[in-house]
């Protein structure tokens, strides 16, 4: 018998195709399930609103509870509330770092208008000597940097609130 929790669970599996490693449930992309009648309806919210991940994590949620004998899945889109990096998980952070990519610090970088750079920690070399080579990077939603110290590139998850 598929319950709520179960369905909690079997999203786990469904991942960010950008970056694998995080589930949509790390990434705190579903803000509802429900389950009636063995019809099952998700609610999702995108990163960014137009990201392009959207319509292939759609079917993937679709694809994983058909496969877990869930016959009927609706997947819905929602902007508001707009997501925010608030909603990674702590889990979702730790893995993004693990995988090379330093999760978002705890405020938005507004360093290039007003103030000192924020301290993004490599993911290589845990050194805080790093800077910023793009505001843009592999997507939309991280940007690229370099730490000074092992020299190597690495993506930052950009922080949204």
């Amino acid at each position: 018998m598929v319950s709520l929790k179960s369905i909690w669970k079997f999203l786990e599996e469904v991942k960010d195709p950008e970056v694998p490693v995080l589930s949509i449930i790390d990434l705190g992309i579903v803000r509802e399930v429900l389950f009636v009648d063995q019809k099952a309806k998700i609610t999702i919210t995108p990163t960014y609103s137009g990201c392009p991940a959207m319509n292939h994590i759609e079917k993937d949620i679709s694809h994983v509870l058909n496969t877990k004998g869930i016959e009927f899945v609706e997947v819905e889109t929602v902007l508001s509330p707009a997501w925010t990096t608030d909603w990674i998980s702590e889990n979702g952070k730790k893995k993004l770092f693990e995988y090379g990519i330093a999760p978002p610090v705890d405020e938005p970088d507004k360093s290039i208008l007003f103030a000192k750079p924020i301290e993004i920690q490599c993911p290589q070399c845990y050194s805080k000597d790093t800077s910023m080579v793009s505001l843009f990077g592999s997507t939309s939603c991280k940007a690229q940097y370099k730490c000074n110290v092992c020299l190597e590139p690495f993506d930052y998850f950009k922080c949204l609130k």
